[in-house]
């Protein structure tokens, strides 16, 4: 499996159930990765897209602990066990962890790359936060790209991989 996510400097990714950063470069490198593929999700993160509908042209896995949650073109499951049944005959490079902070920390270990937008913000207003890629955990920066720019906001794209 694949992560995906864009951090501050403190590893924030957002506050109030919103993104820290709205950036069209990584929007769109976000879609390049995850269209056509099955992607994994907390509740909260499908809530905060636009309409709080499912992203299309995917497979949209949504992990919630409330028993009666639904949602259209959703497939609802309620464990971490669960959701990894669900995407056990998916080859690993078609599923995605796409947030939010409990997501991330729930299946990094499951992951076999992380593709990182690395802003050049402290993060100082997050209140979620994704987890720290050690290298005492096997995670090594695999790929850097050159700096890009969205308005005042300066990026780059990072894959990380697990030894």
């Amino acid at each position: 499996m694949n992560c995906i996510a864009v951090i501050a400097k403190n590893r924030g990714i957002g506050r109030g159930n919103q993104l820290l950063f709205s950036l069209p470069g990584d929007m769109k490198y976000f879609k390049e990765h995850t269209t056509g593929k099955t992607v994994i999700m907390g509740r909260k993160t499908l809530e905060s897209f636009p309409g709080g509908k499912a992203l299309p042209n995917r497979r949209n896995i949504v992990l919630t602990m409330k028993d009666d949650y639904q949602k259209d073109d959703v497939t609802v499951c309620h464990s971490r066990e669960e959701a990894l049944e669900l995407v056990k005959d998916i080859p690993t490079d078609d599923v995605w962890i796409i947030g939010g902070s409990q997501i991330y920390y729930l299946f990094l270990n499951d992951c076999d790359k992380a593709y990182i937008t690395e802003v050049n913000d402290s993060g100082e207003r997050a209140d979620q936060f994704f987890p720290e890629l050690r290298m005492s955990d096997g995670w090594l920066l695999t790929s850097r790209s050159e700096e890009q720019r969205d308005g005042n906001t300066t990026y780059r794209f990072c894959v990380y991989e697990k030894e």
